[in-house]
């Protein structure tokens, strides 16, 4: 099916959603979900629009999506980031009424099949230590727990759950990734520092 059949097929069932690269026009409708579905720690407009300017050009490093019902109303978006064979899920957000619809674990194939394209051999991702509905998702695409970082989330001061995606010839260590290692208990280790993209 083509795009443009997608786009009518879509139109013609209100319930249908279809995804989409985020163009700059989406910032405002991303913007009220990232408000609603993360008012502690929401994304600035400045981020998203520097965000995408790292998108859309022979050098790009970002490529973001975003799920649109047959109304033409954003109801999810996504992005990854992907550097020297890295790949980093910035975002995954649902509105509330399309959670529990599989429309999550689409946006994170999509943003997979990205960091495919841009030829990562691993892919890396941050989720906070109380979102174990995102955390559940993550682990049955694979994704494994390799660390957390404190006080990631601000202002709440919440921990993020560092998950960790990789191929078989993957190196064991991410250079330029601090991250306190866990315990065989899975309790973390160490001292903690963040990352420098977020």
């Amino acid at each position: 099916m083509t795009g443009t059949a997608r786009t009518r097929a879509a139109a013609a069932d209100p319930g249908a959603v279809t995804l989409r690269e985020m163009r700059w026009w989406d910032i405002e409708p991303v913007m009220a979900l990232e408000e609603e579905l993360f008012p502690e720690d929401a994304w600035s407009r400045g981020m998203f629009w520097s965000e995408l300017a790292g998108a859309r050009h022979p050098a790009a490093t970002r490529t973001y999506v975003v799920a649109e019902d047959g109304t033409g109303r954003l109801v999810g978006y996504g992005g990854l980031a992907a550097v020297s064979g890295t790949g980093d899920v910035q975002t995954i957000g649902v509105t509330g009424g399309h959670q529990g619809t599989g429309l999550g674990a689409r946006l994170l194939s999509e943003l997979l099949r990205k960091a495919t394209a841009f030829e990562c051999h691993e892919v890396l991702l941050e989720v906070r230590v109380d979102n174990t509905r995102a955390q559940r998702l993550y682990e049955r695409f694979g994704f494994e727990p390799i660390g957390f970082r404190r006080g990631y989330y601000q202002p709440g001061n919440v921990d993020a759950l560092v998950m960790r995606l990789s191929t078989a010839d993957a190196p064991a260590a991410v250079p330029g990734t601090a991250v306190s290692p866990l315990t065989p208990d899975g309790s973390p280790q160490g001292p903690l520092q963040g990352n420098d993209h977020d």
